[in-house]
């Protein structure tokens, strides 16, 4: 039995893009079902979806993160290519995305980001995304080249298991971190980045959506490493007990006396907190340990994407 593959497309005002998305990825995946999911948009976004072909539904609750999780839940496909409407993403690229997932039973192949004019990246974009994506680099340990693409293939098994959570584009950098945490075959396939047409503007904020991204990261740091988290804490707490508490130990050493007393409670309260975050830090791995045990039979539940 042929494998169904399902082009998901998340909107909001993008009239000027989404019919020559919808027309090119008929061109390269014609065995594909186009969802065009059309988040308020208050222009002819969802009309010019319908005219090109694509299946169009709405999703009312605002932010690239709701739809994707709504366009996870309610599609069903083996394999899943996501995109966004703005022309911006090499369509053509597709079909060696898709056979990378095939070939490779992999769960997730990223459309990395070569950007081909000037114009594609704002000059934030390009630094934020880079920084952004060294830290998830460093706190787990893979390579990433950018951790920000919009452009997407997956199995169906990482789709229905997915605990989207995020509201906005902190969308992406969920859908990487999960990967990277549950230790899923993922791979990067460079593509070519363009400008966006004429008259098409980009709804990412530098300023505002990096801070949600960073303040996404760091939170799920925490949920999926919560003893590296809790132990950096720690070890904050401890470094201040320190400083608070020589001068104190030097002094009482000294003279016999501790004078400063207001600074020797903070300086066993700092302590205290320091202990506690090693023993939360311990207790919450366990949790998170069991917490992946489950996520990963649930995943096993499903098909290997290479087989028909």
């Amino acid at each position: 039995m042929a494998q169904k593959t399902a082009v998901i497309i998340p909107c909001y005002n993008e009239g000027k893009a989404i019919a020559k998305v919808v027309k090119d990825f008929k061109k390269v995946l014609p065995e594909a079902e186009i969802y065009v999911y059309d988040n308020n948009s208050d222009e002819d976004t969802a009309a010019q979806a319908r005219r090109a072909g694509a299946i169009v539904r709405r999703e009312p609750r605002q932010g690239k993160g709701n739809v994707v999780r709504r366009m996870f839940a309610d599609i069903e496909a083996d394999i899943y290519v996501m995109s966004d409407g703005d022309e911006t993403y090499d369509i053509k690229k597709t079909p060696l995305l898709v056979k990378e997932l095939r070939e490779n039973n992999l769960d997730m192949v990223i459309g990395s980001r070569k950007e081909v004019d000037l114009a594609a990246y704002r000059v934030g974009h390009r630094s934020g995304n880079l920084i952004l994506t060294k830290l998830v680099q460093h706190f787990f340990a893979y390579r990433l080249e950018d951790m920000l693409s919009g452009f997407r293939v997956f199995s169906k098994r990482f789709v229905k298991t997915f605990p989207a959570q995020s509201p906005g584009f902190e969308i992406e950098t969920e859908l990487t971190i999960f990967a990277l945490s549950s230790k899923m075959p993922i791979k990067e396939v460079e593509t070519d980045y363009f400008a966006r047409p004429a008259g098409s503007f980009s709804k990412l904020s530098t300023v505002k959506d990096g801070l949600r991204i960073l303040r996404t990261i760091v939170m799920l740091i925490k949920e999926e490493r919560p003893l590296l988290f809790f132990s950096m804490l720690a070890a904050v707490f401890a470094l201040l007990t320190l400083i608070c508490g020589v001068p104190l130990i030097e002094l009482y050493l000294e003279t016999g006396l501790v004078p400063r007393l207001p600074t020797a409670v903070l300086t066993a309260a700092l302590m205290v907190c320091s202990v506690v975050s090693m023993l939360v830090g311990f207790v919450l791995d366990s949790v998170a340990n069991s917490r992946k045990e489950a996520r990963r039979q649930a995943y096993l539940r499903y098909p290997v994407v290479g087989e028909e």
